[in-house]
């Protein structure tokens, strides 16, 4: 079974140029297994413990969508602040040229954990890590994942259920907002244990004038049958 130390071997290993090149052309691109199977069983079944978590969001409720999903305490369970940890190095150049492209300041420091310091310091205290659970018939709007003025611009989704086994359907979707045109989307199956990363609100496009920002959201197609648990990684607290 993998363990978190060959979680992090397997980003090392990871073609981290074809990566980049997706998550430049498209603001998304998958990952390799990061999680076994029996890892990703037992992170799904920790949805069915109440006190691993600060909130349960509806999101009927809320017309977020339909299904529902739980934001973790700061005290995660060891798989999970582990792959968090070990993806945000990964994570960090390609935060650092974006923000370089688009002349933006790049406020992120090498240690997660200063970065979140300084979110706690700013007043974004909560954690906002995610372990969602759609069933027949869920699906989550189109938005974006920002929780304050302090915000990583990549976070990372890993499923936990096996497409075509376990559920249908449940495809991840982006939007892109293109100007003067019409939008553009793409849909991705995330499969058992791999993680997609993705643009937590734009991603830099080349432009006759420079860079620009172009706009993305994210969200969920609806689940056609079974059931779809998914993990939710962000590197900024709410």
């Amino acid at each position: 079974m993998p363990t978190a130390t060959s979680a992090t071997d397997r980003l090392a290993a990871a073609d981290w140029k074809a990566i980049t090149d997706e998550l430049d052309a498209l603001g998304s691109a998958l990952t390799p297994r990061l999680l076994s199977t029996e890892q990703c069983h037992e992170i799904a079944a920790l949805y069915g413990k109440p006190e691993l978590f600060r909130t349960t969001v509806d999101m009927a409720r809320h017309r977020f969508g339909s299904g529902q999903y739980r934001y973790f305490t700061h005290d995660l369970p060891e798989p999970v602040a582990e792959l968090r940890a070990a993806l945000y190095p990964r994570l960090l150049p390609i935060a650092r040229d974006w923000a370089e492209r688009l002349g933006r300041p790049a406020p992120w420091p090498d240690s997660l954990d200063e970065w979140l310091d300084r979110c706690h310091e700013a007043g974004q205290d909560r954690s906002a890590q995610i372990l969602l659970r759609y069933e027949v018939g869920d699906w989550n709007a189109l938005h974006r994942d920002v929780f304050g003025d302090l915000v990583f611009p990549l976070q990372v989704v890993v499923g936990l259920d096996d497409h075509g086994t376990d559920y249908t359907g449940g495809e991840f979707l982006m939007v892109e907002q293109r100007a003067r045109a019409q939008s553009r989307g793409t849909a991705t199956v995330v499969p058992q244990g791999h993680g997609l990363i993705f643009t937590t609100r734009e991603r830099p496009v080349p432009g006759s004038r420079g860079w620009r920002a172009g706009a993305m959201r994210h969200g969920v197609s609806v689940v056609r049958s079974g059931h779809r648990h998914t993990l939710g990684l962000v590197f900024h607290d709410a």
